[in-house]
């Protein structure tokens, strides 16, 4: 193959995305975007034999064509003596959601599923698909993260990585590359469909501005990095301030958040959503999430759902808290690894901690049994569990997880946080304590 600018801008990019040559499994859907990527990706492994090329079709079922698709691909890959894969995805319409944004998540989950261990997906988007990106985030009313559009990589949330080695490449090339190798390919006729967004843009809207404006699509490109790199400063920044704002993954320390800007503490809120993986709150959300977690009274419940779970603020702290189930008890407990029913691990170490049980005391691990009383060590008077979890700081939500160790009818340990002083051994006792999993 001729070594035409598309093809240096192709080898330049890849080797840039994957200097250690790992294995590339090409996103092929017949569309001439994807054919093109695919001779590239060949015409590259001839250049370069240790790069090892395979692709993969999906079939979203969304066209009485798919197979005969699927059978143009599998035939073009034979030709090219390139390894062929592919599966079938069930897409059902859910309400308030966009059909494109549905079969792009299923492809990209079967595209991780069916690529062989430690490849690269390779993607065909090109600087076009960037600007129509662009435009369909103006329309929403995106900020910056989703003004910058899509990266030149993207890791999915299995750890591998996906590569656009053509975003800085226009579909005129694409196309007049396509015809100088007289490369088949496929024609969606679904993509002159004007009542999606995406196609509107393609075909009336792109058009239009390039005919306009003389060199728009690479100065829009060139914006476009731009922002991707001022995004990637913030993200820098805002990975600082969670850094000291952040307890744990699910724990923000509300008076370290109060002494940033109101700018800053919006952006680690974002960050922290974003390591949960919970969706971005809107403008207005998170202006009232920010009002309340900081100004409200401290005995004022704020309880905000956000996602798959719920954002709780307590003693200067604020919390995002998934649904959990009260654990099982646990009867004829041993000194082995006792396995709970949400998964955890109790195990019993020797040292400070309780005497060991008599004969005639079966020992059980309880949950949620708040009003039971315990004297513990260095505590003046008895009280309830729920009395002294209150006093170590353990929000509400979470009192209910904490384990409870008796014998027979006597508590004598609150895992964790408490020892019941007639039982207390300051030696020879022992404790439970959960299984780390470092």
């Amino acid at each position: 193959m001729k070594n035409t600018t598309l093809y240096k801008k192709f080898f330049v990019a890849v080797n840039g995305s994957n200097p250690e040559q790992k294995p590339m499994t090409v996103a092929l859907s017949g569309g001439v975007d994807s054919v093109v990527l695919l001779h590239l990706c060949h015409a590259l492994r001839t250049a370069q034999p240790s790069y090892a090329i395979e692709a993969v079709y999906i079939d979203h079922g969304l066209s009485v064509e798919s197979k005969s698709w699927q059978q143009f691909c599998h035939d073009l890959c034979a030709s090219l003596k390139i390894t062929f894969k592919t599966c079938s995805v069930n897409i059902e319409q859910k309400a308030r959601h966009s059909l494109e944004a549905q079969a792009r998540d299923a492809r990209y989950a079967a595209l991780d599923e069916l690529a062989t261990p430690g490849s690269m997906i390779v993607l065909g988007q090109h600087g076009d698909d960037q600007l129509e990106t662009f435009l369909l985030r103006l329309k929403r009313g995106s900020g910056l993260n989703g003004l910058a559009s899509m990266r030149a990589q993207r890791v999915l949330e299995s750890g591998r990585t996906c590569i656009r080695p053509l975003l800085n490449v226009s579909r005129e090339d694409i196309e007049t590359f396509a015809r100088l190798f007289a490369i088949k390919h496929i024609e969606d006729h679904s993509n002159f469909d004007d009542r999606f967004d995406r196609n509107f843009l393609r075909n009336h809207i792109v058009p239009l501005l390039k005919s306009r404006f003389q060199g728009f699509l690479p100065s829009a490109l060139r914006s476009i990095e731009l922002l991707q790199q001022q995004q990637s400063l913030i993200d820098e920044i805002t990975a600082q301030d969670l850094q000291v704002c952040m307890v744990s993954l699910d724990k923000l320390n509300l008076q370290v958040l109060a002494s940033l800007s109101a700018l800053r503490q919006a952006n680690v809120i974002r960050g922290w959503l974003a390591n949960l993986r919970v969706n971005m709150p809107s403008k207005v959300q998170l202006e009232q999430l920010l009002h309340q977690a900081l100004h409200s009274k401290e005995d004022a419940q704020l309880s905000i759902l956000m996602g798959n779970g719920v954002i709780r603020r307590y003693r200067q702290h604020l919390y995002f808290v998934c649904d959990s189930e009260t654990p099982q008890a646990c009867n004829n407990v041993t000194c082995e690894p006792t396995s709970l029913s949400d998964g955890r691990v109790l195990i019993t170490k020797q040292g400070k901690g309780v005497r060991l049980p008599q004969e005639n005391e079966q020992v059980s691990i309880q949950f949620g049994v708040m009003n039971v009383k315990i004297r513990p060590c260095n505590k003046p008077g008895r009280n309830t569990v729920k009395h002294w979890l209150k006093e170590a700081g353990v929000p509400s939500w979470q009192r209910n997880q904490v384990p409870l160790v008796f014998y027979n009818e006597q508590l004598v340990q609150i895992v964790g946080f408490y020892f019941e002083h007639t039982v207390f051994m300051p030696q020879q006792g022992i404790y439970w304590e959960f299984l780390s999993n470092e």
